[in-house]
């Protein structure tokens, strides 16, 4: 089973793909590839698309290469990276997809989409607690916006809702998370969708 999670940055998709790793699945993220090629880690891989000059996997540059790769090699390069990177895996999550041509992937595949929703002011601060390396650059609210605009005006991540077999609003507790996702793979498991 294939499970992509879709959403815009710092709403929780990461913590929801660890959840269904909890549960047995292996996660991996469409950014994995696009850091592995970058930083030339390209041991897990039975096939590469291309092996870039090697650099700092910065948030810009992670779009920049991906969008490269789309263009060159199709809209689903990076699902099927993700994928072969976890080939020896029954069943698979994916975060940070970010594009219909990636959903129409995983779905090909018979796989399903979970979009998670959360508002920008709660999405900042959950991006300054995490303090990841690609975020470096974003250091005000004001900063996060037009990283978000950005993203938005390139992948329309918010039009991808319409294509998710389900809906998270994240703006609880961790704990009523896990109670949403749990719920979701109870039913996925369960063959009750």
């Amino acid at each position: 089973m294939i499970i992509g999670v879709v959403g815009k940055i710092a709403a929780g998709k990461t913590t929801i793909a660890k959840f269904f790793e909890e549960k047995g699945f292996c996660r991996v993220s469409c950014s994995d590839p696009l850091i592995d090629l970058l930083t030339h880690n390209l041991s897990e891989y039975s096939w590469l698309p291309e092996i870039p000059e090697k650099s700092e996997p910065t948030r810009d540059k992670l779009i920049e290469y991906g969008r490269r790769l789309k263009e060159t090699f199709g809209e689903d390069i990076l699902i099927r990276l993700a994928l072969d990177k976890k080939r020896k895996c029954e069943n698979v999550v994916i975060d940070g997809v970010r594009s219909g041509g990636e959903i129409e992937a995983i779905k090909k595949r018979g796989g399903f989409i979970i979009y998670v929703e959360t508002r920008p002011e709660i999405r900042y601060e959950r991006l300054k607690r995490r303090n990841a390396g690609k975020d470096k650059a974003i250091k005000s609210f004001e900063d996060f916006l037009k990283a978000d605009e950005a993203e938005e005006k390139f992948y329309h991540t918010s039009e991808l809702k319409d294509l998710a077999d389900f809906l998270i609003v994240n703006e609880g507790s961790l704990e009523d998370l896990k109670k949403r996702v749990n719920t979701i793979i109870n039913s996925l498991t369960s063959g009750k969708i």
